[in-house]
């Protein structure tokens, strides 16, 4: 793994158990014909997750990396965490659960990044054609994207949906704090870069239960939302002419 691949795909996993193995050996088999590296991230399990991702590493040692967390710290901390250790000047960021489907990324990289990505692109963001969710979820997720869009003007219609490919140089521009993966397009734009949305399929989960609750999300959301809110409104970053940045264009 001397050489830095064109890829990293980076997923973080919370009790996962029974879902780790289908997920990066599917990444595997569907990534094949690209240079990538698979780095994920387990956020302090409690369940067997741990022990399957010592032995999906020692199944694709090439590729994959792991890194633990020594107490939980949510998703956000754990993109983080990872993004410590990408290599790749693009980053896919998958769900640990088989939600997202890397038949996606496959398809949109032949797309979008390998005849050349606009030089201000920095993110392609998913937008579910389908939901495997209740109907209740599905209408507070509408409701939820609305306010959000409404508010923060992120040029993306579905930022609950957690397949995303994002330059890593505009990933590394990017502030952090708990919960903010729930804003990464927001937070590029701020950034000076563009947002792309795409269509992706979304997949029932593989095994086990969601994480999130409804009341924890909502409230999490408002707070989040009004941090955002004050936020973006701060104005942007400074681009100095000398960085040959294609913000700066």
């Amino acid at each position: 793994m001397d050489r830095a691949p064109a890829l990293s795909v980076l997923i973080p996993f919370y009790n996962e158990a029974g879902n780790v193995h289908p997920v990066i050996d599917e990444v595997h088999q569907v990534l094949a014909g690209l240079d990538f590296e698979v780095i994920c991230v387990n956020d302090a399990s409690g369940d067997t997750t741990g022990a399957e991702l010592a032995e999906a590493r020692a199944a694709h040692p090439g590729t994959v990396t792991v890194l633990t967390h020594v107490a939980r710290r949510g998703k956000s901390a754990a993109l983080f965490t990872g993004l410590k250790s990408v290599r790749g000047d693009w980053v896919q960021l998958l769900d640990g659960d088989g939600q997202n489907d890397p038949n996606d990324t496959a398809r949109l990289w032949a797309e979008i990044i390998k005849p050349g990505p606009p030089p201000r692109l920095g993110i392609v963001a998913g937008k579910r054609n389908s939901r495997n969710d209740s109907g209740f979820k599905w209408a507070q997720s509408r409701v939820a994207n609305g306010v959000r869009r409404f508010v923060l003007r992120d040029d993306a219609t579905d930022t609950g949906c957690g397949w995303k490919l994002i330059r890593t140089a505009a990933f590394r521009d990017l502030p952090y704090f708990a919960s903010m993966h729930r804003f990464l397009p927001a937070l590029i734009k701020r950034a000076g870069w563009d947002v792309r949305e795409e269509l992706v399929n979304d997949r029932q989960r593989l095994a086990g239960q969601s994480k999130y609750g409804f009341l924890g999300r909502l409230g999490a959301g408002i707070f989040d939302l009004i941090g955002m809110f004050w936020l973006v409104r701060r104005g942007g970053y400074g681009i100095a002419a000398e960085w040959n940045d294609p913000r700066g264009g």
